[in-house]
């Protein structure tokens, strides 16, 4: 039977984490779409099909365009800081030295807690009186900085940031560390036999060698960015005034906190559709970079 059929056994593995797979992603996802043309407040079996009101409604709703600024700024900021320092620390700590590798386990280190726990460190870092951050301002006489970071409206949404993007950092300065390996050296050692020095070598041979973890780095920095959801909860919850509010924290409030879960759930369907675009972006460039180097 298994010469007829060579397909049952890798079938009868796959089974059971492709159940898992639709049980878990694919129905929730048909059904936050199903949902997002309903009225379901979340509870009971009471709900009305309403259609694409819903989404006519979201595009009109203030709330919903201040979230979609906010996920703007902090997309724009997580494709540029936590990858540019991913990259320099990967530059910095390349190679085989015992200090080398302590320094990477410490920067490496963030990315294996939990961002709960992420953002109530940096709510105890941030502390207006205690935390470090404005201790060591007021050490270095800047006491006029050294304020309520999370209470402003001005500053909430950075000072979240910087907290995610500590996070974010060591994992970009793995893929690099790892991108860097496939550098050959003869090609480095050539470019300063020709004359090259340090930045120009880098700019020239270094970078573009490191396409395809740059490709990854930013494909996984942006779908991140996109469900950035504990690390603002836990610090700000949105606030002050909505001003850290982005689309995953907006998705959430409206449908468990307001109980407009049919609501909710066309913002989700819309954060959906943008992480299916960079999703569909990540592969074509894949798609690129394997015939580039075929």
């Amino acid at each position: 039977m298994l010469r007829r059929h060579p397909w049952i056994i890798p079938a009868s593995f796959l089974a059971l984490p492709l159940l898992v797979y639709f049980t878990f992603v694919i129905l929730p996802t048909m059904n936050s779409l199903y949902y997002s043309f309903t009225d379901w407040s979340g509870y009971g079996a009471d709900f009305n099909f309403v259609g694409a009101a819903n989404f006519e409604k979201i595009f009109s709703d203030r709330l919903f365009s201040n979230a979609i600024k906010n996920t703007a700024i902090w997309l724009a900021l997580a494709m540029t800081a936590p990858t540019l320092l991913g990259l320099a620390l990967a530059l910095a700590l390349q190679g085989k030295r015992k200090v080398n590798t302590i320094y990477k386990s410490l920067f490496y280190l963030p990315i294996c807690l939990s961002p709960v726990i992420i953002g109530i460190i940096w709510v105890w870092l941030y502390s207006p009186k205690l935390g470090i951050v404005n201790l060591f301002l007021r050490s270095i006489g800047l006491e006029d900085l050294a304020i309520a970071w999370l209470a402003r409206p001005n500053t909430a949404l950075i000072a979240v940031f910087v907290a995610w993007s500590w996070q974010q950092t060591g994992l970009n300065m793995v893929i690099f560390l790892a991108g860097l390996t496939s550098v050959p050296a003869p090609l480095v050692e050539a470019a300063k036999v020709d004359g090259a020095n340090y930045w120009q070598t880098l700019v020239k041979v270094i970078i573009p060698m490191l396409r395809p973890a740059t490709v990854v780095v930013l494909a996984l920095t942006a779908i991140n960015a996109l469900k950035s959801f504990e690390v603002i909860w836990v610090m700000t919850k949105g606030g002050p005034f909505n001003n850290s509010d982005t689309l995953a924290v907006f998705m959430y409030s409206e449908a468990f906190r307001k109980l407009k879960l049919g609501y909710g759930s066309s913002a989700a369907v819309i954060l959906f559709l943008m992480t299916l675009v960079i999703i569909v972006l990540y592969f074509r460039q894949v798609a690129k970079s394997d015939e580039l180097y075929e």
